[in-house]
């Protein structure tokens, strides 16, 4: 057994109830450990499906040193593929997104049906077996509307997953939805400080005066243990909501990889607006209420999203480089709200448009600090960051878990 890694050595060193080593959120060596051990073995939220509606289309995105496709078949089912040409390597589709009947090479023209098979291949000569230079797939599955992506050879078990979240999300009936405007930004800082920033709102009463309009700062309204454990605001909500048949309360993987609920907002508003009142007239699926709150659902590594009665929003993040994230937000409506009769696209995004740039600011701000020699892991709070507790658990029990196997196998 070799000696564990220098990453593998940070991890087992921190302070528990402590934010991390400094190279944890710097480092070039843990960034490729965090690629290797969680970013390229576990299930990546990449795009809601109604963005990929009709056959031939596609949506592109680099999942660290992987460029990746994603097309819905003439068949009508969503593939994934690695996206490079099997002649010698070219990226297939620069374009992030777009519509074809055919997968072509920019290259040579190397031509690829949406299945993957290899269609055209000019001038091979005699003996050339196309069959055997297909697209490489990428695994690629579609729970309750939300596309996710594992480039691992055998992904992980997905059937507590999917069974819940299909189920929660079903009333919004993402299906039925389409992007009503999309916003992809640069964060310049650690992917871990992105989460971790996301995952309390011990700051949102100082960074979001927007957001703070409709979503209340308080811990208690995030703060859940169980489907019974919960503040009493939030309990009285999901007994209003079982009494509807609308699945609220809260249900988590158990390391905290992933969970869901519903909770109200704030004086009963009823979406993530200035004026606290439904962004868009035609609503989508069956929430029975206005008012019922927002539907929250994290997924480790990459996305937190929340599902309101009017409309939903999602979000994915992909590493950059040690201190650069990419943050991509989708804001999704009825398939058939028109703008500007059923939605003003500037009332429906203001406020996570705002959201989002402060938190931009205030990870970079965290980035920045870390950066320096003088910073050392202060301590979370038990009550205001336990979400941050958790994710950070979560995160160096994976990791030490997989760099001890990798280590062990040596």
């Amino acid at each position: 057994m070799n000696q564990a890694t220098p990453t593998a050595q940070l991890i087992a060193a921190r302070q528990p109830g402590f934010s991390l080593p400094r190279e944890l959120y710097c480092g070039e060596q843990a960034l490729r450990d965090d690629l290797q051990q969680i970013w390229y073995r576990e299930w990546v939220f990449a795009v809601p499906a109604c963005e990929l509606a009709k056959s031939g289309s596609f949506t592109t995105l680099q999942l660290g040193e992987y460029p990746v496709i994603i097309v819905r078949g003439s068949d009508g089912r969503l593939r994934a593929f690695h996206n490079i040409c099997r002649h010698r390597g070219q990226r297939l589709c620069p374009k992030t997104n777009g519509n074809s009947p055919k997968l072509v090479c920019p290259y040579h023209q190397w031509t690829y049906d949406l299945d993957g098979k290899l269609l055209y291949a000019r001038d091979m000569g005699e003996g050339f077996d196309a069959s055997k230079y297909g697209l490489k797939p990428v695994h690629c599955v579609d729970i309750g509307g939300m596309v996710f992506i594992c480039v691992a050879p055998v992904p992980p078990a997905l059937p507590e997953l999917a069974g819940n979240l299909t189920r929660y999300v079903m009333p919004s009936a993402l299906a039925d939805a389409k992007v009503a405007y999309s916003s992809t930004i640069i964060e310049k800082g650690n992917w871990k400080l992105v989460l971790e920033n996301n995952r309390e709102c011990y700051h949102c009463g100082g960074s979001h005066p927007s957001l703070c309009r409709t979503y209340s700062d308080d811990p208690l309204m995030t703060v859940m243990e169980g489907p019974n454990a919960a503040s009493p605001e939030i309990l009285t909500h999901w007994e209003r909501c079982d009494a509807a048949n609308l699945p609220s309360r809260f249900v988590n993987a158990p390391d905290m990889q992933w969970r869901l609920a519903r909770v109200p907002l704030m004086d009963n508003a009823e979406s993530f607006t200035m004026s606290g009142k439904a962004a868009v007239t035609r609503r989508m699926g069956s929430i029975p209420w206005n008012d019922a709150g927002a539907l929250m659902f994290y997924h480790l590594p990459s996305s937190w999203n929340h599902f309101l009665p009017d409309h939903a929003i999602v979000f994915r993040i992909l590493p950059i480089s040690p201190t650069e994230t990419e943050v991509t937000t989708k804001w999704l409506v009825h398939k058939d709200a028109v703008e500007g009769e059923d939605y003003d696209l500037q009332k429906l995004t203001e406020v996570w448009l705002a959201t989002n740039d402060e938190d931009r600011r205030v990870v970079e701000e965290n980035q920045a600090g870390i950066l320096s020699p003088a910073y050392e892991p202060g301590p979370y709070s038990p009550s205001q960051e336990a979400g941050v507790i958790h994710l950070v658990d979560w995160y160096c029990a994976t990791m030490s878990q997989r760099l001890g196997l990798q280590t062990a196998a040596e």
